[in-house]
């Protein structure tokens, strides 16, 4: 299957978060239509049988369209929450005292106090912690802990409704990475064949190493990705990184507990040290926020997308402007325009040599000897034969305006590429030709759709093996041949 959609020459991937808004086949084919290289599947909302529709919908949409979409399934986590008010919520002032009250029944809160869902939560606290409440729009600190209960006074007031959600601020909250929901959850990603598992709320790398297993169990070689939420997170960011499939800069959370002045240096980062260690990078929260409401972004949004790219970021995410808001076809289309304007800047083709480094493995040095010549040779396209999609994953770290092919019939393989930047993976099955049809094989088909011309010169890695993965070996550089020949 060779990709005809109008995005393929966008490096940046575009991650769309799937809702009320955007679930019908009909605005989702407009989506990926628009640019969508990746639905993200949010299971804080909804239920199992609305994402298995979306799922499936995506799916038969992709395959009628000629695409290839991933699929992200966000685990929900321990988001720790207020429970809910007699009247839907309150107005609270700056001096008043309120109480968290865990042995508070779930619908019974008032403007003296509230129940929570996190019954431990008391034993996490002492006097004189700050809590964020919705996001940091209410602000308290703790005066008391009586048993269950803890004790505040508002720092800063507004309204507080049902179910918003509770940080403490510089973090340190011991709720487990996984709830049982997400056991749940994990299992349904690995019974729909998703292509990555979103862990929310990790801590270190047990945390991203038990999601694993338990997907592992479950039948399901998904990626993981961790979401980099939790002050605790960076205290230990090599360690999380190193445990991950892919990264992503999770800047709700992350901004309440952390401080949001301190989130742009955070997520450069987040971002240099995904590159580092070969891991695919998500930024993501509030990117096009306004186009909640609005039909093109403020230009503060604009800058904000613009400098994710130029940062170096493999995809930038959309969520509730493509779930819930009121234009998730046009916050693509706006999204897709920047990353395009952000990659014509010099600085986003910019290979990076590395000279000095050594590598350990060969298909590392293969990629990079393939970007490395690329960039000092009129080279049209890089075509990688891959099992895995390991070697285009390679690739992808070094910024470089060289699309990458990434050929490989095995769905889970080209799942994953499509959140790889620069990398457009192509359904192509090389084993039933001969060895040494392959390469003219594979040119021809990408000729006949257009991607390379006859004359144009194509750098081609593979591996000694055909069908074995991670030994990728070998470098050609081949002229396109007419279609006569």
């Amino acid at each position: 299957m060779i990709e005809t959609a109008p995005n393929i020459q966008r490096r940046t991937k575009i991650i769309a978060t799937i809702g009320p808004a955007s679930e019908s086949p009909e605005v989702l084919r407009e989506l990926l239509i628009a640019g969508v290289n990746l639905v993200r599947i949010n299971m804080s909302h909804g239920t199992i049988e609305r994402h298995k529709n979306v799922i499936q919908h995506v799916r038969n949409i992709a395959r009628n369209l000629n695409f290839e979409v991933g699929i992200l399934l966000d685990l929900q986590g321990p988001k720790i929450r207020i429970a809910r008010f007699k009247d839907s919520e309150i107005e609270l002032t700056v001096g008043h005292k309120f109480i968290l009250d865990a042995s508070l029944e779930d619908n019974a809160g008032d403007i003296h106090r509230v129940g929570i869902d996190y019954k431990n939560l008391a034993k996490d606290l002492k006097n004189g912690d700050r809590l964020l409440l919705d996001d940091g729009r209410i602000v308290m600190d703790v005066i008391a802990i009586k048993g269950k209960e803890i004790h505040c006074v508002v720092q800063l007031g507004g309204k507080l409704s049902n179910n918003k959600g509770i940080n403490r601020q510089g973090g340190g909250l011991s709720a487990e990475a996984l709830t049982p929901k997400d056991k749940q959850d994990i299992i349904f990603a690995a019974n729909c064949g998703v292509d990555y598992v979103a862990v929310s709320f990790p801590r270190s790398a047990a945390d991203l190493n038990y999601a694993r297993s338990l997907l592992t169990a479950a039948g399901s070689a998904a990626g993981i990705v961790s979401k980099v939420e939790r002050a605790e997170a960076i205290d230990n960011l090599e360690e999380i990184i190193l445990a991950s499939d892919a990264v992503m800069v999770a800047r709700g959370d992350l901004g309440v507990e952390m401080g949001f002045a301190e989130l742009p240096a955070i997520q450069k980062r987040i971002i240099r040290m995904s590159l580092e260690f070969n891991k695919p990078v998500i930024t993501a929260t509030q990117m096009m926020e306004s186009m909640n409401y609005n039909s093109i972004p403020t230009r503060a949004e604009v800058s904000d997308v613009a400098n994710a790219v130029l940062e170096g970021t493999d995809a930038v995410m959309l969520s509730a402007e493509t779930a819930s808001g009121l234009y998730p076809v046009k916050a693509v289309e706006a999204m897709a325009e920047v990353c395009l304007a952000a990659e014509r800047q010099r600085e986003t083709k910019f290979v990076r040599q590395n000279l000095d480094r050594d590598f350990t493995r060969v298909d590392e040095a293969i990629a990079m000897a393939a970007m490395y010549t690329a960039s000092h040779l009129e080279v049209k396209a890089i075509v990688a034969l891959t099992e895995t999609g390991l070697t285009p994953l390679l690739m992808s770290r070094i910024r470089s305006g060289i699309p990458v092919y990434g050929i490989s019939k095995s769905i889970l393989a080209r799942g994953k590429m499509t959140l790889y930047r620069g990398v457009y993976p192509i359904d192509f099955d090389i084993s039933v030709f001969k060895r040494w049809e392959i390469i003219r094989a594979v040119l021809t088909e990408l000729r006949e759709h257009g991607i390379v011309h006859a004359g144009e010169r194509v750098i081609v890695t593979r591996g000694d093996i055909i069908g074995q993965s991670g030994v990728a070996n070998s470098m050609k550089i081949v002229t396109v041949e007419p279609a006569n020949v």
